[in-house]
């Protein structure tokens, strides 16, 4: 007898397909479920329960024909993330009423796809850490110890997804966004290759870091919201790559060619940092895993060193420079007035200079990976933190600096624009250990198909916090 939230998203999209569930029970099932844990692992900025139960209401009643793929599913949407007509905090005080007049371009495609959103997840003040833990909402906690951050900034996505609140959820990586939370909470989370899904209506791009992406429960349901994603939006800054045929959860169904892939461990942004051995261990599970399935796996050299970082840093200074009201500067948090404080003293050569260097490297390190299909390391120099372990000290500065030790890889990632994917390895003191998988440039069908062939090696399975279980409810028509 399973419980409604046991089923992963695609297997709620054929029970509803089906007749064997009703959206409209699904969203009351999750929403029962928020109300019950949502504030004990700080998942949820806001909850839209009235704006979600009309929406499972019309998808009950539309005609089973021409519905889409994933038609009634509840979904969740990170709150750095504009959403018409729902308050968009940007996980930050100073915007702590805002209410956009307008939906982001993702928001849109998920609501095309048939999804049902159920609020807004917490996130870190304007996604500049990698622990989302603002004012305008508790912190968000990792369901498999209450005690350790659940990461950021989609943390509150990942927290959601791994306590059973929503079946997946949208999340954005800039900088290890996405992965990081799902290697924290044992869950998958993939970041696209640059521009496979649209940024827009608002921005500039950010200089091709930061892209939308799905954060799941496993590779299939990834690859379903990620093919509700990318649909190509007219004006946007960056060329989307050629999709897979017949779309990504298909590529992530397919069986794969033997592969050549490149393994290594040391730190990438932080060349002294030590890598926890239980971080190391996972990718030495992977590899085994890998290397079991037919695929060649060899040691090499990472492709970009911590020479990258000071570029990578005045790079991300400036993008914390979003517009924010004057009279509310003050109402944001240290780190976030350091990191303003320094991009706002960056000149105009100072980037120019830092972004073609930065560029220069990453043509070096494409050249010297470019003879491996996939690289994989792991996702995180250490396989948690304390909620409050970064802000502890007082130091912003501090602060910022032990975020690059925790998390020395991610980050190269989003600079070369290659897709990603954190994949959950094992357990270790009752706590999940990812490692990352990553890309050629465009090839997100095949990194998928690896993905789900490496998930399926690995034997997670259905692995849950006991949160997961912590409230009796309905089952599914004795599913």
């Amino acid at each position: 007898m399973a419980d409604p939230h046991d089923l992963t998203a695609l297997e709620q999209a054929d029970a509803i397909r089906r007749g064997e569930l009703s959206s409209a029970e699904l969203v009351d099932h999750y929403l029962a479920r928020i109300e019950a844990h949502g504030e004990t692992v700080g998942a949820f900025v806001t909850v839209t329960a009235d704006q979600a139960r009309a929406r499972a209401k019309a998808a009950d009643e539309a005609p089973a024909e021409g519905r889409p793929a994933l038609h009634g599913v509840p979904t969740a949407i990170k709150d750095l993330t504009m959403t018409a007509g729902v308050r968009t905090t940007f996980g930050s005080a100073a915007f702590a009423d805002f209410v956009p007049p307008l939906d982001a371009d993702v928001v849109a495609l998920l609501d095309a796809a048939g999804t049902v959103s159920l609020g807004k997840t917490t996130t870190s003040e304007l996604g500049v850490s990698l622990y989302s833990e603002g004012e305008v909402a508790p912190p968000a906690r990792n369901p498999w110890g209450l005690s350790y951050t659940a990461g950021g900034s989609s943390g509150g996505a990942a927290a959601a997804v791994a306590a059973g609140l929503v079946p997946f959820a949208q999340g954005s990586d800039g900088g290890g966004s996405v992965r990081i939370p799902a290697a924290l909470c044992g869950l998958v989370g993939f970041k696209p290759s640059r521009g496979v899904v649209a940024g827009g209506p608002l921005g500039f791009g950010a200089f091709g870091l930061p892209t939308h992406g799905p954060v799941a429960r496993t590779v299939t349901d990834a690859a379903a919201m990620l093919d509700a994603m990318a649909t190509p939006v007219p004006g946007e800054p960056y060329l989307a790559p050629p999709p897979p045929d017949e779309g990504y959860l298909a590529a992530s169904r397919r069986a794969g060619a033997r592969l050549r892939i490149g393994r290594f461990t040391t730190p990438m942004l932080a060349g002294d940092q030590p890598v926890d051995p239980v971080c190391a261990g996972a990718v030495d599970m992977a590899a085994a895993a890998l290397a079991g399935a037919g695929h060649e796996v060899v040691d090499v050299p990472p492709p970009l060193g911590p020479e990258v970082w000071p570029l990578f840093e005045v790079i991300w200074y400036v993008l914390a420079l979003a517009p924010v009201p004057p009279e509310r500067e003050a109402d944001l948090l240290p780190l976030t007035r350091l990191m303003r404080e320094r991009g706002a003293a960056v000149t105009v050569p100072q980037l120019l200079g830092a972004l073609a260097e930065l560029q220069a490297r990453v043509r070096r390190g494409m050249h010297a990976t470019a003879g491996y299909d996939l690289l994989l390391c792991p996702t995180l120099a250490a396989p948690r933190a304390r909620v409050g372990a970064f802000t502890e000290a007082g130091d912003p500065a501090l602060d910022f600096d032990m975020q690059r030790r925790f998390s020395p890889y991610c980050a190269v990632f989003n600079v070369t624009g290659q897709p990603s994917v954190s994949l959950p390895v094992t357990l270790v003191d009752g706590m999940p250990v990812g490692v990352l998988l990553t890309g050629r440039p465009g090839a997100d069908g095949l990194l998928l198909a690896a993905a789900a062939e490496l998930e399926s090696s690995l034997g997670w399975g259905d692995r849950h916090p006991e949160i997961w279980r912590a409230t009796p409810s309905a089952t599914v028509n004795g599913v």
